[in-house]
């Protein structure tokens, strides 16, 4: 077939029937080839659309039943969407250059001082992590530590590939809640909220017990943590933030004293002889193949512990420069490698097995038995720094964590509140401490508890990093990285990361019900938090199918009350920012908003340099999308600048939508606007 056609414009009466309108009779005279092409986007604003456009009413009403009784229409309908061009003026430039200069605000850390800044948690793990695993590993225990410690050579890679993807804080909620939903992006948040918890229960009460071991105290261990959690708590409330020299000076403290307890044990070792060694192995034996299997994986299971601290490494991507985080994550690990199994093996051939068993400090214990009181007084003193240290990162990350919740309008604005004078986030941090304290209470103040709790924590939380990656690679794969892990090693790893924490759970069966009632418990509190119109329309629907309640006045109250609040929670308005006119793409993005935010205003915005650039049925698909949903009203913006991060932020500022609530898909690597760090947004579609 010829593939030029002929055909003809042609106009007559048509013949009128009964209760029907006239319409002309068009034949085509004009040849087209095919394919036939869209009208450009200028040329389409001077034709008429074909469209039905319900324009009596002023909200987008149906015909369908509402599911409430007692309800106008304008509750559950939102009114029709506006187009409009929109122009940043050079008060917006200059505020938008101000908001990107005040992102890049913060001092730029080179490897070692970002090294020392996350380090300080890792290295501080040593003294909670050696009395489980040389309980469950015995005379193994040095070829469990290894083991452990050698599994981060798989997470190194994944890790990488994330933060070259995301350079953005906030570890596991960041990648998830621009790779997935945010439901599953809520989880990762709660258990990284629970991993802060646990960080500061946990190292306070090590603390508290290693100096109950060497002064007396008047009171309880558990009254030492509360003692220990409030020296950190009032430096957070007093502004004070991690400092990068004070890092660095914990963490040389800490590697002197980690040196000199090594070497005094060697000496030890070399001047009295290997009787106390062979003496535990002799007496350490299972006495089976598959018992000493089994002790070797319990250890490697439990040794996990001795890495927390870890997984908040991503967290400091942002400060440092680009291409430098590989070596932070370097640093952080390898000397952990060597250290711990060296430092375990000198504890059992320094100190018989039934004392190392017998629940005292084991690191404390070792630097009396080789070198006299001095040295354990000053491995006490470093215990007491470095896991002080610990409580303060822990309250510090969960603050960021909390404040990004926020941002995210998750949390309530509340959390974003700053003390005027130190500007610390109050509120956030006596909050957070609080849910400390209740998740210690809960255990019976109970240290064991709470460090396996921890474990499971410490694995969720760090296989929720080869997830986020798999995410990525499947529905954020056109995203710029610099670093690309396999997809065998990435499965592998959370395999691995599965293993250990049933490992765990098989261990202690126990530990399973105290760690799913707090991650339920946080995660429900985080979809509460995030659905709280949702469930105010259950709760509002519940009164409406109740005609008694009707006739009570204080009933109608509380009903009035409850519209006015949904209505104002639905108030804040969010931006989609569009570069195609393709509906099944608008669609997918709108869907998620509707999904996903509770709001009832949407700005559809596009970029563009030149008129002619503007897709030409952009305007037309977004009337579609404004009528499919109802309960949003959907308003096309046209904004005529390059995508970049100082327009982004100079559009939020003029919309006053925070960048957080700005919406975009998928950036692939001809995208020259900039990084996702840069422009602050969400991605939400492919």
């Amino acid at each position: 077939m010829d593939p030029c056609r002929t055909m003809s414009f042609q106009t007559s009466e048509s013949t009128e029937s009964e209760g029907a309108t006239a319409l002309p009779q068009i034949e085509l005279t004009t040849p087209v080839k095919y394919p036939i092409q869209p009208p450009s986007f200028g040329k389409s604003q001077y034709d008429t659309i074909l469209r039905r456009q319900r324009t009596n009413s002023p909200l987008k009403s149906t015909n369908s039943p509402s599911r409430f009784q007692s309800l106008s229409g304008d509750f559950e309908f939102a009114g029709w969407g506006i187009v409009s061009y929109l122009e940043l003026s050079p008060t917006d430039i200059q505020r938008g250059e101000e908001a990107v200069k005040q992102d890049k605000k913060g001092p730029v850390l080179g490897p070692w001082e970002a090294s020392a800044v996350a380090a300080n948690e890792v290295f501080g793990s040593v003294f909670y992590a050696f009395p489980p695993v040389v309980a469950a590993s015995g005379v193994y225990s040095p070829i469990s530590l290894l083991i452990a410690t050698s599994t981060l050579f798989l997470w190194r890679p994944i890790i990488e590939e994330l933060t070259s993807a995301f350079p953005i804080s906030g570890a596991n909620y960041t990648y998830l809640i621009n790779v997935t939903s945010k439901g599953i992006a809520l989880m990762g948040g709660a258990l990284a909220l629970l991993d802060y918890a646990t960080t500061v229960v946990v190292s306070a009460s090590t603390a508290s017990a290693y100096i109950s071991g060497e002064v007396k105290l008047p009171f309880p261990i558990y009254v030492g943590t509360l003692i220990i959690v409030v020296l950190p708590l009032i430096i957070s409330l007093l502004g004070l933030r991690e400092s990068t020299r004070t890092a660095l000076g914990i963490l040389s403290f800490h590697s002197a004293t980690m040196v000199a307890l090594t070497l005094a044990a060697l000496v030890a070792w070399i001047r009295d002889g290997n009787d106390i060694v062979h003496e535990n192995w002799t007496s350490g034996q299972p006495g089976s193949p598959s018992g000493i299997l089994r002790q070797v994986f319990n250890g490697v299971c439990l040794g996990m512990i001795g890495m927390t601290g870890f997984e908040c490494s991503p967290d400091y991507v942002s400060t440092v420069r680009p291409g430098v985080f590989p070596k932070v994550l370097r640093n952080i690990h390898l000397p952990i490698v060597g250290m711990y199994s060296l430092l375990m093996l000198l504890v059992l051939a320094n100190i018989p097995l039934d004392v190392i068993n017998s629940g005292g400090n084991i690191l404390s214990v070792l630097a009396d038995k080789v070198a006299g009181r001095w040295l354990r007084i000053w491995v006490v003193v470093d215990a007491s720094i470095v896991l002080s240290a610990g409580v303060l990162t822990g309250i510090l990350s969960a603050c960021a964590l909390c404040e990004k919740l926020a941002r995210d309008n998750i949390a309530p604005r509340m959390f974003m509140y700053r003390l005027p004078a130190t500007d610390a986030q109050a509120i956030t941090i006596t909050g957070f401490v609080a849910l400390s304290g209740v998740l210690y209470a809960s255990s019976g103040a109970s240290l064991q508890i709470m460090s396996s709790v921890f474990a499971l924590t410490w694995l969720s939380v760090m296989s929720l990093f080869p997830v986020s990656l798999l995410f990525l690679k499947f529905d954020r794969g056109r995203i710029p990285r610099t670093r690309r892990a396999s997809l065998s090693l990435t499965l592998f790893t959370l395999m691995l990361g599965i293993a250990v924490f049933a490992g765990n759970i098989a261990i202690d069966p126990t530990t399973a019900g105290y760690f799913s009632a707090y991650a339920v418990a946080i995660s429900a509190l985080f979809l509460i938090t995030n659905n709280k119109a949702r469930i105010l329309r259950w709760i509002y629907w519940s009164y409406d199918q109740t005609p008694l309640l009707h006739g009570w006045r204080w009933a109608r109250r509380r009903g009035d009350i409850l519209v006015k609040v949904m209505r104002k929670l639905r108030r804040q308005p969010m931006c989609v920012l569009a570069k195609t006119d393709e509906i099944h793409h608008l669609f997918r993005m709108i869907s998620y908003v509707s999904t996903n935010e509770e709001t009832s205003s949407l700005k559809l915005v596009h970029f563009y340099e030149h008129i002619n650039e503007i897709p030409s049925e952009i305007e037309a698909n977004a009337k579609l999308l404004d009528e499919a949903f109802p309960e949003i009203t959907i308003d096309l913006l046209f904004v005529q600048a390059p995508i970049t991060p100082t327009t982004v932020a100079a559009l939020a500022a003029k919309l006053q939508i925070p960048r957080a609530l700005m919406f975009i898909s998928c950036p692939g690597p001809t995208f020259s606007g900039a990084s996702v760090a840069e422009l602050g947004t969400r991605i939400i579609a492919l």
